[in-house]
């Protein structure tokens, strides 16, 4: 009865509890409903389906230009030397299968042979078919296969590669082919807008953008011949081989190299070889089915204003020849080492890089005038190419002999018959070679090595370390050394 008696007596608290949390939830919904309700329709202003992309987009050029740049995978057979201490045990797993005395009794034996692939971009040039890529792309395949932006896939030919400046030519047997407009590189500028398209990382057609940052980029060791345009549009593997075009979505390079401190990726320094270059290049191969280059004869060096103020020049400029190939033309025509070259029919040449491409892109057979300087007076000759002969190998320069300290960190020895047999010169070879260079001296910036043999100290010929030292004495603190380097003469200052 007391139990029942509190139980009626804290109901009308129980139903007052109730009501309270009831009309807090429908005030709540009330006032919900009234806050919707107050809110008017949006007004919203939509684009007109028809007026097109933005007028500074460049959706319609790509649009046009992206049917001509096509996915390219190669593949290669790589063959793999093992003996028999390489092989792998047998997984546990597949024992049970084949036992201890199964294949390579109780081990696995790895295949000899294996198959590379390779990704990368190519561009249309051609209704026939032929396509520009890199020759690193393709380089030793077996198989290569180009994908068309409509999916269409083929089998495509190596008509011809030049290792020299990364070019390939390719060709596929397809129709309804859109070529590329090729535009003219030599007409790009710092500045231009510069737009990267293929297939980096293999994830499908990619268009990046940028400016054009430098041309006629060279000396960076990443081709015998180097004139690229640099551009920092993002440009990541899988694009070598694929289209730089301009805003106008002509063809003004080739895709081919990256900076990428081992990153992988792009940092915003990246080279294409030159459209004009990479079409040179194809037109030697589809009619010789190789490419042929003129050949002069001389080993070129940029002068720097160390080297004109010891030549006696009051600036630098033009190159200077380090070295004269016997019987080569320029021999020939009576060049010699230490002359300044000014011009190359009638166009001036201000580093070694651009005269080996100006020479290099011209017929075997042609004739060329130079301007020169030769002792401060200025004289003209008249050359007439050769064919580039075959290059052969190198032999490595090392010697550990000791030997006289007498130049900023630089330390020589007298050359023997047998030193000079190590370092592949004639016997007849004069100088002094270079034992050791301190890494931190003036010569080891000037690019002085280990191997280096110096036969001349400001235009004095040295025989052995005494008349060496003497010469450097006589120099003062910036002498001029003519070195001779794997049998190729340079000149070199402090």
């Amino acid at each position: 009865m007391n139990h029942l008696t509190s139980l009626l007596k804290s109901k009308p608290a129980l139903l007052a509890l109730g009501f309270v949390l009831g009309a807090a939830g429908l005030g709540l919904a009330h006032t919900t409903e009234k806050v919707l309700s107050s809110n008017p329709p949006a007004t919203l202003k939509l684009a007109d389906p028809g007026e097109g992309p933005s007028k500074s987009s460049y959706a319609p050029l790509i649009k046009e230009v992206l049917p001509s740049v096509v996915n390219i995978s190669s593949s290669k057979v790589v063959h793999n030397r093992m003996n028999s201490d390489d092989q792998m045990p047998m997984d546990p797993f597949f024992r049970q299968f084949f036992g201890q005395d199964g294949p390579g009794d109780g081990r696995f034996q790895q295949p000899r042979d294996s198959r590379e692939k390779a990704l990368g971009s190519g561009v249309i040039v051609s209704p026939e078919g032929y396509i520009l890529t890199n020759n690193h792309v393709i380089d030793g395949a077996t198989d290569v296969r180009v994908t068309l932006s409509d999916k269409r896939e083929f089998k495509a030919t190596i008509v011809g590669a030049d290792p020299k400046t990364d070019v390939a030519v390719l060709k596929i047997d397809a129709k309804n082919l859109t070529p590329i407009t090729i535009g003219d590189s030599s007409k790009v500028q710092v500045g231009d807008v510069a737009l990267a398209i293929g297939d980096p990382f293999g994830v499908g057609q990619t268009v990046t953008k940028g400016i054009i940052s430098a041309t006629g980029r060279g000396g960076l060791g990443i081709e015998d011949y180097e004139d690229f345009l640099q551009t920092d549009a993002p440009i990541n593997p899988g694009n070598s081989g694929g289209a730089l075009i301009n805003d106008r979505g002509e063809l003004v390079g080739i895709n081919t190299a990256i900076i990428s401190h081992g990153s992988g990726g792009s940092q915003g320094i990246g080279f294409a070889v030159p459209s004009n270059l990479a079409r040179q290049v194809m037109d030697q191969v589809l009619k010789n089915g190789h490419v042929t280059r003129a050949y002069l004869g001389i080993y070129p060096q940029d002068v720097t204003p160390a080297m004109a103020k010891a030549f006696g020049e009051k600036e630098a400029q033009g190159i200077v020849v380090g070295d004269v190939s016997a019987d080569s033309p320029a021999q020939k025509a009576g060049i010699q080492r230490g002359d300044i070259i000014l011009a190359v029919n009638g166009k001036p040449v201000s580093d070694s890089n651009q005269l080996r491409m100006s020479i290099s892109m011209m017929q075997p057979g042609a004739e060329i005038k130079l301007k020169m300087l030769r002792n401060g007076s200025e004289h003209d000759a008249t050359v007439q190419l050769a064919e580039m002969p075959t290059e052969s190998a190198k032999a490595d320069t090392s010697d550990d002999q000791g030997g006289s300290k007498t130049l900023d960190g630089v330390e020589v020895s007298n050359l023997n018959l047998s030193i000079a047999r190590q370092l592949n010169l004639p016997s007849s070879t004069r100088g002094v070679v270079v034992t050791d260079v301190d890494p931190s001296s003036r010569m080891a910036d000037s690019g002085l090595q280990k191997g280096d043999v110096i036969q001349e100290v400001n235009h004095q010929p040295v025989r052995n370390v005494t008349e060496f030292q003497s010469a450097v004495r006589k120099a003062g603190s910036d002498p001029l050394l003519l070195v001779n380097r794997e049998g190729r003469t340079l000149f070199i200052t402090a």
